[in-house]
């Protein structure tokens, strides 16, 4: 039998989270006495309340979770206006409905609908999309329940979530933040990234395609984010950009 890469742990036989967890992902679901396989890179496990993605091997940091209460995320919302909200926002005055096509751990989402933006995040991954799911979760419960309202999470493919929009559910904005767009330097950094880079590898998109179908489907623009030195999403040049020290929007209007 081919083990998984991913293992659901469970606290007890009675773990009914675990148990609905492991039926809705199609995964393993191993006692927490029981040695992992040589073959698993991660194991998800409910701990204080709160589902963790953790590395098999010990020696690794870790765990990743979504945690949208506390951290390195409410420092970026009492830090002032985002250059992500800049981007989007351009020089509307209303808040605008967007679609976050690669929405991973969901942060952009975050401040997007902390700034009063409706943002539907859009996840194929399904692990990523259960921890983000539970990050909501838990945020629904807390003083920050009116942002979180405000994001919608849809697991699925991004283009084929477009091809099914009618023209009034077209979004105004359309953004963009490639997994892997990191330099290799900067990825070391994130454990997340690392942890994700093994458990899904270096998944090749369609990036002409994603960007015709974005700039098809948003009303005003699509908004992708890169390192600063990148080059240009799938070589295509932008109308502008909006540039911090380390990453840069770059817009293309529709």
């Amino acid at each position: 039998m081919v083990v998984p890469p991913v293992v659901i742990v469970a606290t007890n036989d009675n773990d009914e989270r675990a148990i609905a967890l492991a039926r809705q992902l199609s995964l393993p679901l191993v006692p927490v006495h029981v040695a992992l396989s040589p073959a698993c890179i991660a194991y998800l496990h409910y701990r204080n309340d709160r589902l963790q993605l953790f590395p098999a091997d010990a020696k690794q940091s870790g765990p990743v979770s979504v945690d949208f209460i506390s951290g390195a995320i409410t420092h970026r919302l009492q830090a002032g206006v985002e250059l992500i909200v800049k981007a989007v926002k351009g020089r509307n005055k209303s808040e605008l409905r967007v679609i976050d096509a690669t929405a991973g751990l969901g942060r952009d989402s975050f401040v997007l609908a902390a700034r009063g933006f409706d943002v539907t995040m859009i996840e194929r991954n399904a692990i990523v999309a259960a921890l983000l799911a539970d990050g909501l979760r838990r945020a629904q419960e807390s003083s920050i329940a009116a942002i979180v309202e405000r994001m919608h999470l849809h697991r699925g493919d991004a283009m084929n979530f477009c091809a099914t929009l009618l023209d009034e559910q077209r979004p105004d904005v359309i953004y963009l933040d490639p997994m892997f767009a990191a330099t290799e330097k900067s990825a070391l950094v994130k454990k997340d990234m690392r942890l994700f880079r093994q458990l899904l590898g270096e998944t090749e998109n369609d990036d002409i395609e994603l960007l015709r179908c974005a700039r098809a489907t948003a009303r005003l623009r699509v908004v992708v984010k890169r390192a600063s030195k990148a080059h240009c999403f799938a070589g295509v040049e932008p109308a502008y950009a909006v540039c911090g020290k380390a990453v840069r929007f770059d817009i293309y209007p529709v």
